[in-house]
């Protein structure tokens, strides 16, 4: 009896009907979970079992993501762009509508659990790790990158309660700013850990909520701002080494220390009698009076100029394991890091995030991390299969094959078709490589004039309210 279907004629309808439903289930913008999605494990974004996306949706959790992770990749992708791009999808599918307001897709991003959004950008961070082993070690040991950044958040009363804006500014005239503290891997260039906070906090103090999750026998890289002695102290007593540039404050005579080689020397710190303001006094009588620490100084040599002169302090006090060529041409690629983070600023266009309040910012911020470790994947997979090197793929250059070859991928029907799209994505990314800009240091300028219009120092409203005499409004209040 149940061998036997009901209403035979109507069976072929609706199996068609059965499988485009399931194709438009699993369909997203672009195919995106095709190309990339694969760097995460496979049942990442099952729909939960109860609660906020259980139920099958036209803004599914997988789906939600995938749209989020498009609009990232691009700056100027707004939310009516990724609507459209949905109900365009389903038009080719043959599912039901999709109404024309953005309001079901922005509910949609509101739900995403922040939880799994971070678990997700750590997964693939992880995969670009293990895709680019041992290309970023020093003596057999990882070696990672700190640095501080800010990002400017949508001028809503939300993100000025918790992240205000610079006190030099009047309210109303500038925005909230949310301050970063990242950590890279030097071998990837993918985000491997991040604390965020307001401009009230210091990158020192951000960092340190980040020693407990250093791993023991790592090394850090880090700028002039991080080589302070609780710092060392502590990164010491985890056993993780820190090589940063010395602070400009500190004066350096080899002469007074125990040498090593040419600019080479050992020399005792002694602890301050004023507590850093980053820890507290109980964590502060507990470092030790001294610590030896290495200092090595060097020159860069800079086509047209005089060498610049760089001085480096560390915890890696063996000559013989960690030669001073070895730490200056390590240093020396910490410059790729800060390629790295203008690729997630200014590619990406991360520095200024769009979203109205905190918990909106902080799902953001996590596609973001999300969309730019996948790229990073991406890359590095790229470099491996071809034998290239990785600090010379573009990253502008790997978004932008991913977005046309992605297409290409969602359109083809035959699997063996798709396999070879996908390789030759690869081979074109391994082929588009940036030319060689040994000592490349770019000055922080602008070419382009920017309009004569006055600066913001008084709210909005109070320009609309004085909109008929504009002119000598502002040049009144200049």
């Amino acid at each position: 009896m149940h061998s036997t279907p009901f209403f035979r004629p109507w069976r072929p309808r609706l199996a068609a009907l059965g499988r485009r439903c399931r194709q438009v289930r699993a369909s997203t913008l672009s195919q995106l979970e095709q190309t990339v999605g694969r760097f995460l494990p496979s049942d990442f974004w099952a729909p939960a079992q109860a609660g906020d996306h259980s139920r099958q949706r036209i803004f599914s959790l997988s789906r939600t993501v995938w749209c989020f992770v498009w609009q990232v990749l691009d700056p100027n992708r707004s939310c009516r762009s990724v609507v459209r791009q949905v109900q365009a999808l389903f038009q080719l599918k043959q599912g039901p509508s999709v109404d024309e307001d953005t309001s079901a897709y922005c509910q949609a991003r509101s739900r995403l659990p922040l939880e799994r959004l971070q678990a997700a950008w750590q997964a693939a961070a992880a995969k670009a790790q293990q895709l680019t082993q041992g290309w970023g070690t020093l003596a057999g040991r990882s070696v990672k990158a700190v640095d501080g950044s800010t990002l400017l958040l949508a001028d809503t009363p939300k993100n000025r309660k918790l992240y205000p804006q610079t006190a030099r500014q009047k309210r109303g005239c500038g925005f909230p700013l949310l301050k970063l503290v990242i950590l890279f891997g030097l071998d990837s260039g993918a985000i491997l850990d991040l604390v965020y906070g307001n401009k009230r906090q210091s990158e020192r103090g951000l960092f340190a909520r980040l020693w407990d999750r250093l791993k023991p026998n790592d090394i850090v890289l880090a700028d002039r701002g991080f080589g302070d002695y609780p710092t060392l102290v502590n990164l010491k007593e985890r056993g993780v080494d820190l090589v940063a540039r010395l602070h400009q404050s500190r004066k350096v005579d080899f002469r007074k220390s125990q040498s090593l080689g040419p600019q080479d020397g050992l020399f005792v710190w002694k602890k301050s009698p004023h507590r850093s303001p980053y820890i507290s006094k109980r964590a502060w009588r507990k470092l030790p009076d001294t610590l030896t620490v290495r200092i090595v100084r060097f020159k860069v040599p800079r086509p047209g100029f005089r060498p610049e002169q760089i001085t480096l302090v560390t915890t890696l006090l063996d000559p013989k394991v960690y030669s001073a060529q070895a730490l200056t041409q390590i240093f020396l690629r910490r410059w790729r890091l800060e390629l790295c983070l203008d690729d997630l600023k200014t590619t990406l266009g991360m520095e200024h995030l769009r979203t109205q309040s905190p918990d909106m910012v902080h799902r953001e911020l996590a596609a973001f991390l999300l969309a730019h470790n996948l790229i990073r994947c991406l890359t590095a997979e790229a470099a491996r299969t071809h034998s290239v090197d990785l600090t010379r793929l573009s990253f502008k250059g790997t978004i932008d094959t991913l977005d046309a070859f992605s297409q290409a991928i969602a359109r083809a029907r035959q699997p063996w078709r798709k396999r070879r799209l996908r390789t030759r994505l690869l081979e074109v990314i391994a082929a588009d490589l940036v030319p060689l800009r040994n000592g490349r240091r770019e000055p922080r300028v602008r070419k382009r004039r920017p309009k004569d219009y006055p600066l913001m120092n008084l709210p909005r409203a109070v320009y609309h309210r004085h909109f008929k005499n504009d002119r000598g409004f502002i040049a009144k209040n200049r």
